[in-house]
Formats: structure tokens, sequence, C-alpha cells
């Protein structure tokens, strides 16, 4: 397994290489053969097949709650552009081609992002609650997640989490994108909103689904590498049902391995103490 020591880069490596590997995606976009999902349909498709929504406001350790207030309207925002977004047939849904750059002239502010394990500030900070939502959702469709890429730290304690570690997608503008294609024969279609408390998302679709899906990890391990940190460890799977409810699948996903940026055992410790 690669080591996951963390290696010390320059300002000015980090900037060129954001330079560079943002050119190659602008390159793609332009000149690459991918058929990109771009039309909205404001009609609601006929069938849900699959919805989650997570809490917007959220207290963290050493993260100031102003940050919070600030990542909803980012998010605001960036729903109001992906809203009713469609997939046709051998479609790609990419995140940041829809998106755009996250400018303060598109009205976006500075919230929470994470920097190599650092909690910093950002403009459009917070966006990844909505592509982890957005990737957690199409873990249970039939669409072929073709990009996605793990977060490289662990930065909270599972603190009343209720999906497997490692089942979200991080992003950076643009050259860490979220890729969705449409492989079947239907028609999908993201909804994605804010109410009062949640970030809310669906996927819908033209035809009634056949089969549901049931996600979960196995082999999950916490490692104590040579250079003194913590590693998570897991991989993700998703049972397969059809309209019987049979199971017809055991399907593996991908493999996750985080740095860890709290002690291991913090929050089993700090239920002992409550």
């Amino acid at each position: 397994m690669e080591s996951l020591k963390p290696i010390k880069r320059s300002s000015v490596r980090i900037y060129l290489g954001k330079k560079y590997y943002r050119s190659k995606r602008y390159l793609d976009w332009i000149f690459g053969d991918k058929k990109f999902s771009l039309k909205k349909e404001e009609r609601p498709l006929k069938h849900q097949v699959f919805t989650h929504q997570t809490l917007l406001l959220r207290e963290l350790k050493d993260v100031d709650m102003w940050l919070q207030h600030n990542k909803v309207k980012n998010l605001k925002i960036a729903t109001q552009k992906l809203n009713k977004v469609v997939i046709r047939p051998g479609e790609t849904f990419s995140y940041w081609r829809l998106l755009g750059n996250t400018t303060k002239s598109k009205g976006y502010v500075d919230g929470m992002i994470l920097h190599y394990g650092k909690v910093r500030t950002g403009v459009g900070g917070g966006l990844c609650q909505l592509s982890n939502l957005i990737y957690w959702m199409t873990l249970h469709t039939p669409l072929t997640i073709t990009e996605r890429y793990r977060h490289s730290y662990d930065v909270f304690p599972d603190s009343k989490r209720s999906q497997p570690f490692g089942s979200g997608a991080t992003c950076a503008y643009n050259y860490l994108d979220l890729q969705i294609k449409n492989e079947t024969n239907n028609t999908y279609q993201l909804v994605v909103y804010l109410n009062d408390t949640h970030l809310v998302g669906e996927w819908r679709s033209e035809s009634q689904p056949i089969q549901t899906y049931q996600v979960y990890e196995r082999e999950h391990l916490i490692t104590r590498e040579y250079w003194g940190g913590y590693v998570r460890h897991n991989t993700i799977h998703r049972k397969v049902f059809n309209k019987e409810k049979i199971q017809i699948d055991d399907e593996f996903v991908t493999e996750n391995h985080a740095i860890m940026m709290y002690e291991p055992l913090l929050e089993q410790q700090t239920e002992k103490v409550n």
C-alpha cells in the first residue's frame, strides 16, 4: 500500500500545480469526446429513485459558526445551478462543468475549506457537502460514477455519522471533479434544494426503478504508521436488490485511506465522559 505520509509542498508548487491541472481540465471540456449534461427540465421527472438530506448547521470543534452560515449562502447559489439538471443516455454530469468557478462576482462568500487536513477559509467554501450528497445518492442508482476523489484527511470524529466512513466526494475547482455517466436507457434528473434545516437531494427518472441498493463498508481498520500518524481504511460495497427485494448482486464500489487528524479513540472517550 502506498504511504500516506504528508508531503510538505511549497506555496509556489501548489499554485503552479493548480494552474497546470486546471488547464488540462479546460482542454478536456473543449476538445474531449464527452457529451456533458447541460440542460434542465423544469418539470420533475415522474419517478423518485433515491432521496437523502444532510443537516446544514453543525457545531464542529474549532470551527466558527459564521463559516457554517456562509456555507449555507454558498449552497443556495450552487443548488440553483444544479437543480433539475437532466442526464440523458450517454451524457456525463460534471459537477464543476455545471457550477463554474466559485467567485465573489457570482455571490459566493468565504466558507470553510479543508487544505491538507487543516481548516481554512476560502470563497465558495462548504460545497463539499453538496458533492458528498450527490455522490452518496448516486451510489443508490444505476448511474455510473466515472470520476470521484476521496477525502485524503479524516478531520472530524464520527459524531452521529449515519453513513459509512469514506462515502463522500471531495471537490476543488476544477481539477477534483465529480463526474457521473448515464449508461442506461433512461433519462435521470438531479433535484437539489435547501429547506430551513437541511440540504435535500433527489435522483428522479422517467421510468420506475427496477433495482434498489444498500451501501455498506467492509474491512474498516485504523493503522499506526511508521511516521507517527494514524490512517483510517475501509472498502465500500453495495448490495443490489430486484423489485421483489431479492438480492441479486454484491458490488465493490471503492476503497478509502485517510490520514486521521484526531486521536482514534477520541469519540469513544468523549462518550464515556458524557
